[in-house]
């Protein structure tokens, strides 16, 4: 019997990633829309579920240290890099 470990490709997935020429404007039930990023935004589209678990209220935190209540996307911003919200969230799908 094999163990299976969480990928890169399956936490991916898991994120629904969608790229900014090709994005979906619709957001399934049970999910939320965020932008993540640096200099430029990218939409990722997350479980509520997340917004309960501690590791994402710190990004949350972290966002309205930044930006306070006013995004500058009209959305809820995370103020950082893409690959560390790749591995923030996989942990989280891991837990």
């Amino acid at each position: 019997m094999a163990i299976r470990l969480p990928g890169i490709p399956h936490i991916k997935r898991s994120l629904r990633r969608s790229l900014s020429n090709s994005e979906m404007l619709t957001v399934p039930k049970g999910h939320i829309a965020v932008y993540v990023g640096e200099n430029e935004k990218r939409r990722f589209v997350v479980p509520i579920s997340y917004l309960t678990h501690s590791l994402f209220q710190d990004l949350l935190n972290q966002a309205e240290e930044e930006y306070g209540f006013n995004h500058p996307m009209g959305g809820l911003t995370i103020p950082c890099n893409e690959d560390s919200f790749i591995e923030i969230t996989g942990q989280l799908i891991a837990s």
